[in-house]
């Protein structure tokens, strides 16, 4: 019995059996094992696979909107656009800026289109007095950033031009006073005869 066992542990020991090497934890059978100068993984990995970003899957997606209380359903990129043009109407120049790179980045994937219609200059601006005003030339926004002190002054060309078209009437003091406060640089103005500011 003494013998068995000591042939037993001998076996046990060595790692081999009668039958052949051993298979167990750590120890996969000969025939799965990796083969000498191959790999375990011939493709690999695919390269970027965790990089691409499923922009098609992702902005094909349909979308409900509501619109002037009314619901439709569209493409996630269109809503995506539909919102960045509105911010941008709202005065975010940041959005515009996004709507308009976006616009011409579909553009030119689309290709030649063969009816062109050329267009010289395109304002896109949004709503609101003051953004019209500095648009146009006609203002500009002093302290923009600061909450308390921000305020649209005239410019001079546009006081001349509205107090030319005021003619026979005459502005009091009080008014001169409001006037000369909103106009950007006031010395440069050529005033009326008048004028008593």
């Amino acid at each position: 019995m003494a013998a068995d066992w000591d042939h037993l542990m001998d076996s046990k020991d060595s790692g081999r059996s009668e039958v052949g090497p051993a298979a167990g934890y750590r120890s996969p059978p000969v025939a799965n094992r990796f083969k000498k100068g191959r790999s375990g993984n011939p493709r690999g990995r695919p390269r970027g696979r965790h990089r691409i970003v499923p922009y098609d899957t992702i902005l094909g997606q349909m979308v409900t909107i509501r619109e002037d209380g009314l619901e439709r359903r569209v493409t996630a990129a269109e809503a995506f656009l539909l919102q960045l043009t509105r911010k941008g109407l709202q005065g975010d120049n940041t959005a515009a800026r996004a709507s308009l790179g976006a616009i011409e980045t579909a553009r030119s994937k689309r290709g030649p289109i063969e009816s062109v219609t050329l267009i010289k200059r395109i304002f896109l601006v949004p709503f609101g007095i003051g953004t019209v005003m500095q648009t146009l030339g006609l203002a500009i926004k002093k302290y923009p950033t600061d909450k308390k002190r921000v305020r649209w002054e005239l410019q001079p060309w546009i006081v001349e031009a509205a107090l030319a078209r005021l003619a026979p009437r005459q502005l009091s003091e009080d008014e001169q006073r409001e006037v000369c406060a909103a106009t950007r640089t006031p010395h440069k103005v050529k005033w009326p005869e008048w004028w008593v500011v």
